[in-house]
């Protein structure tokens, strides 16, 4: 089990980047969840078996049509409640 955090940063918001990101996240069976923040970037936290993660962060890196990815920026986030699922939250 693999736990990441990434920050998204470029033209990433107001392309459907999340519900792209929720549905590539659950066709790889990744759990967690993806938001927007203030700041114009976007956030997630993935779950799963270490290559599903690497793939969705790999993805993560061209995002959906629309999406200009600037920088993808991983960290282990050992510390995270596991979370069942794949889910949008609210922007932060």
């Amino acid at each position: 089990m693999e736990n990441v955090r990434i920050d998204i940063t470029g033209h990433v918001q107001g392309v459907g980047f999340r519900y792209a990101m929720r549905a590539e996240a659950r066709r790889r069976g990744v759990s967690g969840w993806v938001r927007n923040r203030r700041d114009g970037s976007v956030e997630a936290l993935l779950q799963g078996e270490a290559d599903a993660v690497r793939a969705l962060v790999d993805w993560a890196r061209q995002g959906p049509p629309g999406a200009r990815v600037a920088e993808v920026r991983a960290a282990a986030a050992d510390d995270a409640a596991l979370v069942q699922g794949f889910e949008m939250r609210e922007t932060l």
